[in-house]
């Protein structure tokens, strides 16, 4: 059965383009031109993916991530301009997986695309109970607790911890993070790694700006130490 994708852009001609080239590919394609819309279809539909632009009326990109968030943990990848790239900084900080910039190119978009949706359906061979500290990671029933409180991770933030809680005291270069999460060699996803490790900190460390779990390696990546 295809996989659906759910094209949120008040640009008719956007919606369209996109419609056509990711049907092209294979996918079942829904469209809507406002964040309500999309809210509504999102819930009946249950897409496996949502491509959501930032700027909408009724509804923008903010607004509906926000709220959509609380409901379900389905991948989201916005589509923004140029001009607005740190506004999708901020939608990577609200749960967002991912982000290209306009105008993009449709192969990078379709990389990116099928990186997101193939780590989502991804299922580790072996799934592991991982515990460290006051974390606790069970990949059997994907929750986090902290201290025994449950923690809402995003999919993308639940892997990433998963990866570096699976091999503790080992560094992780940005780009083998990069590879092993997004599947996918463009250029931008280091920086986008960085707002997800900086996203991760704010809900399982006490301390974000001295963190005890989720060590930066200068120069290097990143490491998951076991308290002593």
């Amino acid at each position: 059965m295809a996989e659906t994708i759910l094209v949120v852009d008040d640009q008719s001609s956007v919606r369209q383009l996109l419609q056509e080239y990711l049907s092209e590919q294979g996918f079942r394609v829904l469209t809507a031109s406002d964040g309500q819309s999309a809210l509504y279809m999102a819930r009946h539909e249950q897409p496996d993916l949502i491509l959501l632009d930032i700027m909408m009326p009724k509804m923008d990109g903010y607004q509906f991530l926000r709220q959509f968030r609380q409901e379900r943990q389905t991948p989201v990848i916005i589509i923004t301009a140029r001009e607005e790239e740190t506004d999708a900084v901020l939608g990577l900080d609200m749960g967002a997986d991912d982000y290209v910039v306009k105008p993009f190119r449709m192969r990078e978009l379709i990389a990116r695309i099928r990186a997101v949706l193939r780590r989502a359906d991804e299922t580790p061979e072996k799934m592991e109970y991982l515990h460290a500290g006051e974390i606790t990671l069970d990949e059997r029933t994907h929750t986090v607790t902290v201290r025994d409180v449950p923690v809402s991770l995003t999919p993308l933030e639940f892997d990433l911890l998963a990866v570096l809680m699976r091999s503790p005291g080992r560094v992780f270069t940005r780009a083998e993070l990069v590879d092993r999460l997004f599947n996918s060699g463009f250029a931008g996803l280091e920086s986008t790694l960085n707002v997800h490790i900086r996203n991760l900190r704010r809900k399982i460390e006490d301390n974000p700006a001295n963190p005890t779990y989720i060590e930066t390696v200068f120069g290097v990546g990143y490491r998951f130490r076991k308290p002593d």
